[in-house]
């Protein structure tokens, strides 16, 4: 059974708002300046367990050059191109129905573009074991549960009958909370961040999609012969629009009654806000992560990230945000991040 990597590389970031925007998302951004774009990070991490061949990368059709760009080691027909964005569930059966077309045998690990890993050594290692269960448990779906570090109201969370470090059947997968619900999830042991990284077998997600979204699977069947063609993209660009707007966890997971998951600790984070980049940047003496040419005066606990070739002083502020690109500044409470991406758009 061959492995492939499926990267979900299409959102937008809105939440990163300036630095991230419609025409450079994040996923193609050194935001943590590590010298290497989230995308890149993510595809070097699974290198070592996927050959490079067999990586497939879904993206919006507006960034098909930046995904060749960022990994020069993709062919062209690696990177399927979503002509509009229509959730994650949609994204993995395009990538599935494309990976059957290339192998009829495959074990499948499928995970976002833009996350942070601190060990990831471990996370090989909870990598591969897992998909030498899927391999084995030919009808398992698998998701990454992650070890909550802090009450965070800003991820789902993955219920478990009992905390274990082995492979566990999942109980239930809880919506974003609020900070007291966080708070009694943390405090339980029982409960895991939902990391969004899943691995299965092309058996067990394809007969998901059959089960609990007929009319998905139904849609894809109809271009079965042109997956693995030139016909492809003319499929896609047609019929894509037609699929339903679900995540894959609500969609499928969420229905699903062989679901497992196994409880990491690797250092994970989504870096989905500042109030993240906060938490994984270094802080000067009065507690700023400060990114760019800027001067703070009475100010502690803030984000100032400010554009190469600007200048900036910053003044009286406690736990807030600054942030200045492209001619787009934005200026909040770290508090009310949540926010963002409503506001920008009212712009």
């Amino acid at each position: 059974m061959e492995r492939y990597c499926v990267i979900m590389a299409g959102g937008i970031g809105s939440r990163f708002w300036p630095l991230s925007k419609d025409n450079m998302p994040k996923q193609f951004l050194d935001i943590l300046g590590t010298g290497k774009s989230f995308i890149r990070a993510t595809f070097e991490r699974f290198l070592p367990l996927v050959p490079a061949s067999n990586f497939i990368v879904v993206t919006n059709a507006a960034y098909k050059h930046l995904v060749l760009e960022h990994l020069p080691e993709l062919t062209d027909d690696q990177v399927l191109c979503e002509p509009m964005r229509r959730n994650t569930a949609p994204c993995i059966a395009y990538a599935t129905w494309h990976i059957l077309a290339r192998c009829p045998e495959a074990s499948i690990a499928v995970t976002p573009a833009d996350h942070l890993v601190t060990n990831e050594c471990e996370f090989q290692r909870v990598i591969v074991n897992g998909l030498d269960f899927v391999e084995t448990n030919r009808n398992a779906l698998m998701t990454i549960g992650i070890r909550p570090s802090r009450p965070e109201t800003g991820y789902g969370y993955i219920e478990v009958d009992r905390e274990s470090a082995d492979i566990i059947p999942v109980k239930n997968f809880k919506e974003k909370p609020d900070l007291e619900t966080a708070k009694r999830f943390v405090a339980d042991g029982r409960y895991f961040w939902n990391s969004g990284i899943f691995l299965w077998s092309s058996d067990a997600i394809m007969g998901a999609f059959r089960t609990y979204l007929p009319d998905m699977a139904a849609l894809f069947d109809q271009g079965k012969a042109d997956f693995g063609t030139p016909r492809e993209q003319e499929f896609i660009s047609t019929h894509f629009e037609r699929c339903e707007n679900i995540s894959i966890d609500y969609g499928v997971m969420e229905r699903s009654q062989s679901r497992f998951t196994v409880c990491a600790d690797f250092g994970w984070s989504d870096i989905g806000t500042w109030g993240s980049l906060y938490t994984h940047a270094a802080h000067d003496e009065t507690g700023n992560a400060v990114s760019g040419h800027a001067v703070t005066v009475d100010t502690t606990g803030s984000v100032i990230n400010i554009e190469p070739g600007c200048q900036a002083i910053v003044q009286g502020l406690d736990n807030c945000l600054v942030a200045l690109r492209d001619g787009s500044l934005l200026v909040c409470r770290l508090a009310d991040e949540q926010q963002i991406k409503h506001w920008v758009e009212r712009l």
